[in-house]
């Protein structure tokens, strides 16, 4: 019987294999035909949760790839081959579901037979949707929870996943539960983030950092050395003097006018005079696309809260919530032993698995100047982050393999598509992600 190392990629929101086939298809020139020892790569780009799929939250995303992948196991070992080694790389949402789905398999003894080596994401909201000081913030923090379902609310911790009412992203992100501890079996973790122009996954989430070093990065003075082997991946950064930094010169208004684009395909592009005749319709056009996308949202996300409700009622398996909500109520039960019998030995929350970890930042009063401080008013490039998310932060940023990759591609109006080429035919641009996708493939561990 052959070894495999299995490899599983995972799309994002609103997203469907076809999304990964760039990356599936780098991976494959650079890794497909070696092979480390017997081992041989097969790669699983997870199908059973796309499209409006996707809106039915991380964990039953999770649970739907978990059970791909031991399906994908299985049929592995009829055909005489065993998977040996596994890795998985998520894009954008998708990086939230392996998250998950690594619990899952955790759990379930999976790592006792499969050796994990790889764990990538590639622009994943690691600390979910930050809000800014932005009124555009402020509307998408209020519509996205209604529009987007459970995935929405939990994209924005408003979630009460766990029994205890904590957000799922935070119980991602706690050492005590099972997905930080499978998390840190893998000796190989490295995430890949958007330095700038990510209007969907901004930096501080994806780089899972509390301060956004490249937002102000025309003005700040920031220096940035780039990979010559890899395109737009930063080899290092560093701050300079705010005396020698150098801005661009604005451009002259006419030529702004004459090069204006709207982030369309190309086939709808419309050369100058005629994006002027498009822009003249913007006022017509504008709020009929809008009224269109929140009914078809609205809609959308009706139809996961009904398919959530027959998942609930018709699941079999046990899933980790449940477990996880058995692990809180012993807990609970053993406070209130402890409560009751003050003589008996005390217990030690951190040998239960499942407890709760104190959360400092949320249970302590913020000091007067602590209190000034945060009444200033922050940039506009800077998050404004909860106690929960700053934990997370800290959390992820403790283990010490975890590797972080920055992609810097200025000029281009979202980078979120382009740091996978995520549509290359319809949209050229998106092959500016390509250099990414080699360093990712170079440094995967076979």
């Amino acid at each position: 019987m052959s070894d495999v190392h299995l490899l599983v990629l995972i799309h994002g929101m609103w997203g469907n294999p076809s999304h990964l086939a760039h990356v599936n298809k780098i991976i494959r020139e650079v890794k497909g035909k070696v092979e480390d020892g017997d081992v041989k790569l097969e790669v699983l780009v997870a199908e059973t949760n796309k499209d409006e799929s996707t809106y039915d939250g991380i964990d039953w995303g999770g649970e739907r790839v978990a059970e791909e992948i031991r399906q994908k196991t299985a049929d592995l070992e009829k055909e005489g081959r065993k998977v040996t080694r596994f890795s998985v790389t998520g894009y954008s949402l998708g990086g939230l579901v392996a998250r998950y789905v690594i619990g899952v398999l955790h759990q379930s003894k999976f790592f006792e037979t499969v050796q994990p080596v790889n764990f990538n994401t590639l622009a994943t909201p690691h600390i979910g949707i930050p809000r800014f000081p932005s009124t555009f913030s402020s509307i998408s923090a209020f519509l996205g929870p209604k529009l987007l379902s459970r995935s929405g609310e939990q994209f924005f911790c408003v979630d009460k996943w766990s029994p205890r009412g904590r957000p799922l992203v935070e119980v991602l992100a706690d050492p005590d539960r099972i997905f930080y501890q499978a998390l840190i079996l893998f000796p190989n973790i490295r995430i890949y983030a958007n330095a700038i122009n990510d209007l969907t996954v901004p930096y501080v989430t994806s780089g899972i950092s509390a301060e956004d070093p490249f937002g102000d990065y025309e003005k700040n003075g920031i220096k940035i050395d780039f990979h010559e082997e890899y395109k737009h991946v930063i080899k290092s950064y560093s701050a300079v003097p705010l005396s020698s930094a150098t801005t661009k010169e604005p451009q002259r208004w006419y030529e702004s006018i004459r090069n204006m684009r709207l982030p369309l395909p190309p086939r709808f592009q419309a050369e100058f005079p005629l994006n002027l005749v498009v822009y003249a319709l913007l006022p017509i056009l504008f709020p009929t696309f809008i009224c269109l996308a929140l009914i078809r949202l609205s809609f959308q996300s009706h139809q996961s809260r009904g398919r959530l409700r027959h998942l609930e009622a018709q699941s079999t398996r046990e899933r980790l919530i449940h477990i996880i909500g058995k692990l809180e109520s012993e807990l609970e039960s053993a406070a209130v032993d402890l409560y009751d019998d003050p003589a008996g030995t005390p217990i030690a929350t951190s040998r239960i698995s499942g407890a709760d970890p104190a959360n400092k930042a949320s249970s302590t009063k913020p000091t007067k100047g602590q209190e000034k401080k945060s009444q200033s008013k922050p940039p506009p490039y800077q998050p404004l982050l909860t106690p929960g998310q700053l934990q997370c932060i800290e959390n992820l940023n403790n283990i010490p393999q975890l590797k972080k990759e920055r992609a810097f591609f200025e000029g281009i109006r979202n980078s979120h598509a382009v740091i996978v080429c995520r549509d290359p035919k319809m949209f050229k641009h998106h092959l500016e992600g390509e250099g990414v996708l080699r360093h990712w493939a170079d440094h995967f561990k076979l």
